[in-house]
């Protein structure tokens, strides 16, 4: 059984090396989920096609194949179920209200600092100090695109000031949820029963606003196209989700964290080779400096 056979894997070597590949696959998923909620539909939109798609996806699942939460897994459930609705929240309003390569490389930025701060005190996971100097590098790295795609932007500078607080805002739910999702994956037999269950109760509230925000829109989009974003980001949603909470139940959370900020890079590339951005030399220095900084973390322990 599947379940088994990850669970053997908890605290090895083999656990550790496929734990840093669960989390770069889900860095790369994670900036190609970014990019379809913030593509051609308005943010809220598309995740509300997104959340409704992953709910009666993990519905059956949930139900009739997994074994079911223990009694304690209630509670867990329902604080995590509230920090991933506020971060959902503050990130569609960051999308609203700014460009998506400035607000994106802020969110991922934010998150891995406070992640290891969360790890540190709820699972007493150390850092190294050669471990520390990759974050400082990682860091480094994604606020300086940020701040390089800030200066050369044009467009929707007026509310920029209103993206770039909610960005961080975004970021620190982010970090939040990495921690207290890592602390309920472990707390359950089965790491798959905690995915599916997350993922039914977590695509509930945001369906019924996004569709009360569709029908009030003079000039609506079409429905068909909006669903099928939903489903390619449903499942795109799984795979990243899925691949993060499983490394961080194989290894230590906050190297899992630091790993998966690296989408910044993915998305970058993404904006360079599907959206046809321009990359000169000191983005690519910068995303240079992202990578640098996460294989110092990863190989610094």
């Amino acid at each position: 059984m599947l379940s088994d056979w990850l669970i053997s894997q908890e605290g090895t070597e083999a656990g550790r090396q496929l734990a840093m590949g669960l989390a770069l696959i889900a860095a790369f998923l994670h900036a190609v989920f970014g990019a379809l909620q913030k593509g051609r539909f308005d943010p809220w939109l598309s995740r509300g096609a997104i959340d409704a798609s992953y709910c009666l996806m993990s519905a059956p699942l949930a139900l009739f194949v997994v074994p079911w939460p223990e009694p304690h897994m209630w509670p867990i459930f329902g604080l995590c179920w509230g920090i991933h609705l506020i971060y959902k929240i503050l990130q569609a309003m960051a999308y609203s209200r700014g460009a998506y390569t400035v607000v994106y490389p802020v969110v991922r930025g934010t998150g891995p600092l406070f992640t290891v701060i969360g790890a540190w005190l709820l699972f007493s996971e150390v850092f190294t100090v050669t471990q520390w100097l990759g974050v400082g590098a990682l860091l480094t790295g994604i606020y300086g695109l940020a701040v390089y795609n800030l200066r050369h932007l044009i467009a929707a500078r007026e509310t920029l000031p209103a993206a770039l607080a909610l960005a961080v805002m975004t970021g620190l739910f982010v970090a939040l949820y990495t921690t207290i999702d890592a602390y309920g994956i472990r707390a359950t037999a089965d790491p798959f029963t905690f995915l599916a269950w997350l993922f039914m109760i977590d695509g509930i509230v945001i369906p019924f606003y996004a569709f009360a925000r569709w029908r009030r829109m003079p000039d609506r989009p079409d429905p068909r196209a909006l669903m099928t974003r939903g489903v390619i980001g449903a499942l795109v949603a799984y795979m990243s989700f899925g691949s993060i909470m499983l490394a961080t139940r194989l290894d230590k959370v906050g190297e899992a964290a630091v790993l998966r900020e690296t989408s910044t890079v993915f998305a970058a590339l993404i904006g360079w080779l599907v959206l046809r951005e321009t990359v000169g030399p000191r983005r690519i220095a910068l995303m240079s400096l992202i990578a640098a900084g996460a294989a110092i973390v990863e190989f610094g322990g």
